[in-house]
């Protein structure tokens, strides 16, 4: 008897399912190497990307929408937490014998993330239904502007849970970012997958420039994006003149 997902789901479908495989082998290399875990967080990002292309392509299924919060929840959520609780335990050199203070807000801040991540991916199936932009940072920018400053090593422990925790709120935020436009997304998505095959080319070049390019639209796009409103902003802003 063949398994219920058989007939049912596409090639779409498969990409979003190896997004949450990658997700928990992030989490179990985090223990071991620390780059390995955030190029794997990377390389999510980019099946993420991609099952979205296949979709449009190909057909979705009417479980690809679950399917993607689900997944993003192991490799955006839970993967980028455990990933900035390693970074700031070994490097703050923070011991499990006993319970300290420093252990007790690394944890909290981590949680606080995974949380809010999950909040955010709920609210975004539940409720963003506009096509050109979305509210809060997304998971996925989160977590890779999380990996992408780890891979590129240039930042410590505190400035990697000051990081964590400032995309607690971010995540949440009403800030509205606008979807890219083609040709921007494609180069990231050079830069992106150039920083997970080569990232200790040049001096970490490509992880470094990843990261200037996730910081630059996290900060710059919400107000001065180039992108040329849709028909519906139009019709809307007309309206609400």
């Amino acid at each position: 008897m063949l398994p219920r997902f058989v007939g049912r789901l596409g090639v779409a479908d498969a990409v979003t399912i190896a997004n949450a495989a990658l997700g928990f082998v992030a989490v179990v290399v985090a223990f071991v190497d620390i780059d390995l875990a955030a190029r794997l967080i990377l390389l999510a990002a980019v099946a993420d990307g991609l099952d979205g292309i296949l979709a449009r392509r190909y057909g979705g299924s009417d479980a690809g929408p679950y399917l993607d919060s689900l997944a993003d929840v192991a490799s955006f959520a839970v993967a980028p937490a455990v990933l900035a609780f390693v970074v700031v335990t070994d490097g703050l050199e923070i011991g499990f014998e006993t319970v300290t203070g420093e252990l007790v807000l690394v944890t909290a801040v981590c949680s606080l993330f995974v949380a809010m991540a999950v909040a955010r991916l709920g609210l975004y199936t539940a409720y963003d239904t506009a096509d050109e932009y979305t509210e809060g940072v997304q998971t996925t920018l989160a977590a890779t502007i999380l990996g992408a400053a780890i891979l590129a090593s240039v930042a410590g422990p505190w400035l990697v849970l000051a990081i964590t925790g400032t995309f607690c709120y971010l995540m949440v935020s009403r800030i509205r970012y606008p979807d890219l436009l083609a040709q921007d997304a494609g180069i990231m998505g050079v830069v992106h997958v150039l920083a997970i095959l080569v990232p200790e080319f040049a001096g970490r070049s490509f992880p470094f420039a990843l990261l200037l390019l996730g910081l630059a639209y996290m900060t710059l796009s919400p107000w001065f994006y180039w992108r040329q409103p849709s028909r519906t902003e139009a019709t809307n802003r007309s309206e609400n003149a």
